[in-house]
């Protein structure tokens, strides 16, 4: 199909006062729209129900259609390996899931308006994780965030181990429903700082006090925002060696009413609560004062944006050297905002991106076929909802490929109509100028969430993970792992590489318990149904962010994911004990007039007369900002022949060569 499909050219868009019935009974539509991950209850599983009191029930999907999720999963394992002839780059390698090696104990739970009283609201939209050196021992640590029972924090031992040091570090906000972190050092003192985002409970931010320990500077800092925040993107958009906050607001999708664990319940509508002007909440620009006091500039910049806004990525679009900020809008066209010398920020949104997606989830700019160019890639999660809107089953694997041709009534969409029905990728042109090709070089996939971007099989060409899956009562959906096949599109790479299917072949996980003698009597799954005793229900796994980093040191990237209800996964390549020439470069940035963390800056890494560019922005999946070194694969170059920085001071920086492979080069600012 076209790929940038207007919505008014769909021939069977549904007319907008059905779409808006559909939402105002949300949770009873969505739950007729169940496919693998269902609640159908058979006969004998009323029986068992109404058994001994004693008798934990365990209501799964039925297993025919968990067979149906089984069988698909060959097939599209079959599939992937007769394309086997048209991958011109090394896939000799896999990922297996280590979680147990790691000794990582972290279970995400979410709220019971995402499980035990489900209903159609953002909640369902899960957690971030974000990756740094929190005690600058030279290995990388992680912070999973969960929205009930409490973040954690796992320092990294070495050898693919991990210890928990939440209590001592002091970062476990136990007492708010957390969305998503970043780690920055907001204080250019070296090490990495930390804000965390949360739903209405006020944010957090945590100066870090050396040693792997932080204290909370929130109220003295201005960052304690509250409201229904998301992203935090720390950039410098005015270029005075400070690191200032964009923080993303989605709108109120919340009720005052308080619910188990201290959340606030959703609204029933809350998906229509793009169409209530009184429901949105603008996004906030801070500026770093200096002394970690930061102070909100939007108006005075005109950075004022009131979209439902997830995310959003710095990126210099006009090549100004003025960082732009692209923002997703998960209910609307995005936005895009011209940085004018770091005074003021104007609106060229429909200018330069005509048509983007209507759902936007995720987003990485990178440049994928090496021109020197940064692209974007887009994931959109909300146009994939309007099967379970018209109540379909679902569609088949190879349908999940291809972009939709129906989509919500004019009403709800709200907007010009004119968007990519799906996942966007945005070709750079040159001179401000992109072309929307997802669909040519095969980045499209089904419910995605957030992308993790880097060079999985160090051959010099940026790979893509896209996260994807909703939960309890939908079906199993797969994460997409795509190979870059050297700049001429992207690979279905998932099962030849192990991502899938998951450990033990798992595509379902215990979600919420019931007594249903006791407290949840009145529940649908208890009385209605026939049931006694305790049910344990069940739903469909599902990987909402994720990371790509060098977690054993080996070499080799691998990928940490954050799940929804359940742990995460800890995907371990051995990309370096298969590829006896893996050569690759690792650059860590130390600004010295531009910030500490060198964000902003553009790296280029020449090797054998091609030139590797990447732009040090800290996007490192889901909603999440990381500080890591740059991952350079050099294919089988043995080293690279130089590097140029450009650094957001303005300064122009070079490294000559050769400079050899398979290490870690510090480059400071001079």
């Amino acid at each position: 199909m076209q790929k940038n499909q207007t919505a008014s050219s769909c021939q069977c868009a549904i007319r907008a006062r059905r779409v808006l019935s559909h939402f105002a009974a949300a949770a009873s539509i969505l739950l007729l729209a169940t496919a693998l991950g269902g609640t159908a209850v058979s006969a004998a599983d009323r029986d068992a129900g109404a058994a001994a009191q004693s008798k934990v029930t365990h209501i799964r999907a039925p297993e025919n259609l968990l067979e149906q999720a089984r069988k698909s999963q060959k097939e599209r394992a079959e599939a992937q390996a007769g394309t086997l002839d048209r991958f011109e780059v090394f896939h000799g390698f896999r990922f297996t899931d280590r979680l147990a090696d790691s000794g990582i104990r972290f279970v995400n739970r979410g709220t019971e308006d995402g499980g035990k009283l489900y209903k159609p609201v953002h909640y369902d939209h899960g957690n971030g994780l974000a990756v740094a050196d929190v005690d600058l021992d030279g290995r990388l640590d992680l912070y999973f965030v969960t929205q009930i029972g409490g973040n954690e924090l796992w320092r990294n031992l070495g050898d693919g181990r991990f210890e928990d040091i939440t209590q001592s570090a002091g970062v476990a906000v136990a007492d708010r429903i957390g969305v998503t972190a970043s780690f920055a050092d907001i204080d250019n003192d070296g090490d990495p700082d930390l804000y965390v985002t949360t739903v209405f409970g006020g944010n957090l931010l945590f100066e870090n006090i050396g040693g792997g320990k932080f204290r909370d500077i929130s109220a003295s800092s201005g960052l304690g925002h509250v409201g229904h925040s998301s992203a935090a993107v720390f950039f410098d958009y005015d270029r005075d060696g400070r690191l200032d906050l964009f923080l993303t607001n989605v709108g109120v999708y919340t009720t005052d009413e308080v619910g188990v664990g201290g959340y606030r319940i959703g609204f029933k509508d809350a998906f229509a609560g793009h169409l209530k002007p009184q429901r949105s909440e603008r996004n906030i620009l801070f500026r770093n004062e200096g002394d970690r006091r930061f102070v909100d500039v939007s108006r005075q910049t005109g950075l004022l944006n009131a979209s439902w806004s997830g995310d959003a990525s710095p990126l210099d679009l006009n090549e100004d050297g003025w960082p732009d900020l692209y923002i997703l809008n998960m209910q609307g066209h995005d936005e895009y905002f011209e940085n004018v010398e770091g005074r003021r920020f104007v609106r060229r949104s429909r200018q330069v991106f005509p048509a983007t997606p209507w759902g936007s989830m995720g987003i990485k700019v990178f440049d994928h076929d090496r021109d020197g160019r940064m692209d974007i890639l887009v994931t959109d999660m909300h146009t994939d909802m309007i099967d379970d809107v018209l109540g379909r089953d679902g569609r088949s694997w190879d349908q999940e490929k291809q972009k939709m041709t129906e989509s919500f009534g004019a009403r709800f969409l709200a907007t010009d109509l004119n968007h990519v029905m799906g996942n966007a990728f945005f070709h750079n042109r040159g001179e401000g100028r992109f072309q929307e090709i997802s669909d040519a070089i095969g980045v499209v996939d089904y419910w995605p969430w957030g992308l993790s971007v880097d060079d999985l099989n160090a051959d010099g060409f940026e790979d893509v993970f896209i996260t994807a899956s909703m939960n309890v009562y939908f079906r199993y959906a797969i994460n997409s792992l795509l190979l870059n096949n050297r700049g001429k599109g992207f690979l279905d790479s998932e099962f030849i590489l192990g991502v899938e299917p998951r450990r033990d072949g798992r595509i379902d996980t215990a979600v919420f318990e019931l007594d249903c003698d006791g407290a949840d009597r009145a529940h649908r799954h208890c009385e209605a149904e026939g049931r006694t005793g305790t049910v344990v229900v069940w739903g469909a796994v599902g990987t909402r962010s994720s990371a790509i980093f060098d977690l054993e040191g080996d070499g080799d990237l691998d990928i940490v994911t954050n799940e929804f209800h359940t742990e995460p996964m800890v995907l371990v390549s051995d990309l370096a004990a298969r590829k006896p020439d893996l050569r690759f470069l690792k650059v860590r940035l130390v600004g010295t007039k531009s910030n500490r963390d060198g964000l902003g800056a553009r790296v280029e890494v020449q090797v054998g007369g091609r030139t590797i560019a990447k732009v040090h922005d800290g996007q490192s999946g889901y909603l999440s900002q990381s500080l890591m070194p740059l991952y350079f694969g050099l294919d089988e170059a043995p080293h690279a022949d130089r590097i140029e920085v450009r650094w957001p001071s303005g300064r122009h920086q070079v490294v000559d060569g050769p400079i050899e492979a398979n290490r870690l080069l510090t480059v400071t600012e001079k």
